[in-house]
């Protein structure tokens, strides 16, 4: 292993060790300065030599739990840091993760857990409280590593979920502007008592070179939503619009409860949530199939296809491959995903007019198939807001979950063809570059356009 050994590395202690937990009457607390150097955290450090190792602790102070552990100076440290703890337990998620960000041999990092169980198996409130805390020893850690390996906190990665993305934030601030970490990702942050707050009390952009966040769980029940609505980094991800995820709907609960048991009500109330946490593990596994998000104002927007847009950076890699580009203001993008894995969806605008000949308008559900030069999508059902008029330009997005490669040809098929056939005969087939399809009484389509985001063409 190509490390400095820390045996024979100087030990020096770390300027500002934060002893104890100091609330000021505004902003954060921050790091108290004492002679007294930090030993005992309340929040132990793992660290993982491979995908199926249980961890191996290392401790403040004691160079040599670096070299027992495996720590590689030369490679970069992605930490990961949990959430709030119902039951006292670890959750499986992390485990997941760990083995995805080991799976990659071409790209070795050191893989750390901040497990501060202790500090988050409270009441929520408390829990809160203790973010900065915990943010504190995280940034003790880093500063001993800087001083003792030399290893320098911009090639940190923080992955902090929930309560813990704001752990990551505190951490950050607590480190300083002068040697910032790398980056940190919000995986769905946590909401109560962090929403609206100033960005000294949560994870925001000035905590890190670079900060990307995924919000997946923000829809409000009593005026409260599980993760934070607001954006909080350079790049704001928001799948689905980010208020709830496919597959996570409580209709789903009994076939949550054939797979868990009992378990399956918390599964199904965290499965939004944790929803955030499995994209960016699937960006790890699935390198051919990484999800691109778009620039929009909001969902709606986004829903007629009006924001696939790639230019000047309007568009960026959902997970762990982001192209880290940091923006003087938040960058809300959006996108759509499938329920399970693998998540990625290929997204489609289209535009339609119509000349109606008929004087009322005409109910608009039709559906169409889509034949690509890889594969075709059939009878994709299609409605339209309200009937269709003349000389009105309809918008709307498509998604498909597998690659048809570049469009060759559409068919529309009007749902009730009966009714229809003295309007438009069943079946209308148009060619991206064949002649303009003829009149038919009643209705004639004008103009079709179509436009890939995920390939820019039109």
């Amino acid at each position: 292993m190509d490390t400095m050994n820390p045996l024979t590395a100087p030990v020096c202690q770390a300027k500002r060790h934060p002893q104890s937990y100091i609330p000021e009457p505004s902003g954060r607390s921050q790091a108290v300065e004492t002679k007294k150097t930090l030993q005992e955290t309340k929040t132990r450090f793992l660290l993982f030599e491979d995908k199926t190792s249980e961890g191996c602790q290392i401790q403040l102070n004691r160079p040599d739990t670096l070299q027992e552990c495996g720590f590689n100076a030369s490679q970069p440290l992605v930490m990961i840091i949990h959430g709030w703890s119902v039951d006292g337990k670890l959750e499986n998620w992390i485990w997941q993760l760990v083995a995805a960000l080991k799976s990659r041999p071409a790209q070795p990092v050191n893989v750390g857990l901040a497990d501060w169980v202790t500090l988050a198996h409270q009441h929520y409130t408390i829990a809160v409280g203790n973010t900065r805390l915990a943010g504190q020893e995280v940034a003790a850690l880093l500063q001993w590593l800087e001083e003792s390996v030399q290893f320098s906190p911009s090639n940190v990665h923080l992955i902090g979920y929930s309560l813990g993305a704001h752990v990551s934030g505190f951490a950050g601030n607590y480190i300083g502007q002068k040697h910032k970490i790398g980056r940190i990702t919000g995986l769905d942050a946590a909401g109560p008592l962090f929403e609206r707050t100033p960005p000294s009390d949560r994870l925001s952009p000035d905590d890190a070179s670079f900060v990307d966040a995924i919000h997946t769980f923000t829809r409000e029940h009593m005026g409260l939503s599980v993760g934070i609505k607001q954006p909080i980094g350079h790049y704001d991800f928001y799948p689905n619009g980010g208020s709830f995820q496919p597959g996570c709907h409580f209709l789903e609960l009994y076939k949550h409860i054939a797979e868990h048991g009992l378990h399956a009500i918390t599964k199904t109330i965290k499965c939004s949530h944790e929803r955030s946490v499995h994209l960016f593990i699937d960006s790890l596994l699935h390198d051919g199939m990484q999800s691109t998000a778009y620039l929009c104002s909001d969902m709606d927007s986004f829903s007629q296809g009006l924001c696939l847009n790639c230019r000047k950076g309007r568009c960026n890699t959902l997970g762990y491959h982001v192209r880290q580009q940091p923006q003087s203001k938040s960058k809300k993008l959006f996108l759509v995903t499938r329920a399970q894995s693998p998540f990625k969806v290929y997204h489609y605008q289209f535009k339609i007019r119509f000349v109606n000949q008929i004087e009322k308008p005409i109910e608009p559900t039709f559906t169409m198939s889509l034949l690509g030069t890889k594969e075709e999508m059939q009878k994709i059902p299609i409605t339209l807001g309200g009937g269709i008029t003349s000389n009105k330009t309809y918008s709307f997005l498509i998604t498909l979950d597998s690659d048809i490669g570049e469009l060759v040809m559409i068919k529309f098929k009007w749902e009730n063809s009966t009714v229809w056939a003295n309007v438009w005969n069943t079946v209308q087939t148009i060619i991206p570059w064949g002649a303009e399809p003829c009149c038919h009484s009643g209705l004639l389509l004008k103009t079709i356009r179509v436009k890939s985001g995920e390939t820019q063409r039109r």
